[in-house]
C-alpha cells in the first residue's frame, strides 16, 4: 500500500523532532522557542510553495468562509500537538516522549465515532455515523504493545514525576494531532490540496505561536543562535516535509477508516528511527532482550496494517467509488 510508504518516511522526518528537541533541551533552550519556532519558520516555506502553485486565493476563499472552523480546528491539531510535545521534552528522554507518542496510533481509530460518512440511499445521500474498525484497532493494540516492550528498557528509571511531567502532556498530544488533522479534512471537504490544508493550518494557528513567542521572550528572553539553527531543521524536515507527506498519505484514505488507522499507525515507526537517532547523535545505549521483540512486534503490526487496509472498506463505499469510476464490483 503506497499510503503506508509515505506514512513511514513522513515518519522519518517526524523522528527528527524528538532528537533535536531533546538536544536542544539538553542544550539549555527553552521549549517555548522549539514549540514557536517550528511554526514561525515554517510559514514563509509554505507561503512561497502556494505562491508559487498559484492557489493562494482559494486558501483564503476557504478560510473566510468558516474562519473560527480553521482557528479552531488548526489550534487543536497544531498548538495543543506540538507545544505540549515540545513542554514535555523538556522533561524527558527523547525514547520516553516518542513511545507515549504512539499512543496516537490508537487514539486515531477511537476518535471514529466523531466523524461521519456520506453514503447512497433512497432519498440521495446522506450520513452515517462511523464506527470504530476493531480489526484495525486490534493491530493498533498490538503495535502499541510493542513500544511498550521497547519503553520497559528504561522504564526502570522513571519516576512518578518524569511521568506526570513528560507523559500526560504527550497524552493530551496524541489525541489532539488526528483530531486536528482529521476535522480539518471534514472542513475541506477535498477542495484543497494537501500543501493548501497546511499551509491554512499554520496561517490559521500564527496568532497562537506569536502569543506564545511573546512569553518565550519575557520569560527566558532570546532564543540561541544553536537553537534557532535546530528549530530551523526542524521546520523543515518535520513541519514542512514530514507534515506534507503524512497529510498526503491521509488525505488519499480520509474515506476508509481502516486504511486511515493503517497510515496513523506508520508513526509507531518513529520510536526506531529516533533509538537509531539518539544511538548515533546522543550515545543511547542500544536495546537488548525484550526491546528487540518489540522491534519485531511493530514490524510484525505494520504487515499485518498493509493486508488489513486492501481490503478495509466497506461494500458501500466501495461501490460509489466503483460507480465513480465507472468500474463494476
Amino acid at each position: 500500500m503506497k499510503e503506508i510508504s509515505i506514512g513511514i518516511l513522513a515518519s522519518l522526518f517526524f523522528a527528527i523532532t524528538f532528537i533535536l528537541n531533546r538536544s536542544m533541551e539538553l542544550a539549555g533552550g527553552s521549549w517555548i522557542w522549539s514549540s514557536s519556532l517550528r511554526y514561525l519558520f515554517m510559514f514563509p516555506f509554505l507561503f512561497l510553495i502556494v505562491l508559487f502553485r498559484k492557489n493562494m486565493m482559494q486558501v483564503m476563499k476557504e478560510i473566510g468562509k468558516q474562519p473560527f472552523h480553521w482557528l479552531g480546528w488548526s489550534f487543536v491539531g497544531f498548538v495543543l500537538f506540538y507545544a505540549p510535545l515540545t513542554y514535555a521534552a523538556a522533561y524527558g528522554a527523547g525514547w520516553l516522549v516518542a513511545g507515549t507518542w504512539q499512543i496516537t496510533i490508537v487514539a486515531g481509530v477511537l476518535l471514529s465515532p466523531l466523524f461521519f460518512q456520506q453514503v447512497p440511499s433512497a432519498n440521495g445521500i446522506r450520513k452515517v455515523r462511523q464506527k470504530i474498525p476493531l480489526k484495525a484497532l486490534a493491530i493498533s493494540c498490538l503495535i502499541l504493545f510493542g513500544v511498550v516492550l521497547i519503553q520497559l528498557q528504561q522504564a526502570q528509571d522513571l519516576t512518578w514525576g518524569m511521568i506526570s511531567i513528560g507523559v500526560l502532556p504527550v497524552m493530551l498530544a496524541a489525541f489532539a494531532y488526528p483530531l486536528g488533522n482529521r476535522k480539518m479534512m471534514e472542513v475541506c471537504g477535498g477542495r484543497l490540496d494537501t500543501f493548501q490544508r497546511v499551509f491554512g493550518m499554520t496561517l490559521a494557528s500564527l496568532p497562537f505561536w506569536i502569543i506564545l513567542s511573546i512569553w518565550g521572550y519575557v520569560q527566558v528572553g532570546p532564543p540561541s543562535t544553536d537553537q534557532l539553527i535546530q528549530s530551523l531543521v526542524v521546520a523543515i524536515c518535520s513541519g514542512v516535509i514530514a507534515t506534507i507527506l503524512f497529510f498526503v498519505a491521509t488525505d488519499r484514505v480520509r474515506e476508509h477508516q481502516g486504511k486511515l488507522a493503517a497510515v496513523e499507525a506508520t508513526q509507531s515507526t518513529q520510536v526506531l528511527f529516533v533509538i537509531l537517532g539518539e544511538i548515533l547523535f546522543l550515545s543511547t545505549p542500544l536495546p537488548q532482550g525484550i526491546a528487540l521483540i518489540g522491534l519485531l512486534i511493530i514490524m510484525g503490526g505494520m504487515v499485518l496494517y498493509s493486508f488489513y487496509s486492501k481490503d478495509s472498506g466497506s461494500p458501500v463505499l466501495r461501490s460509489v467509488q466503483a460507480k465513480k469510476w465507472g468500474k463494476s464490483v
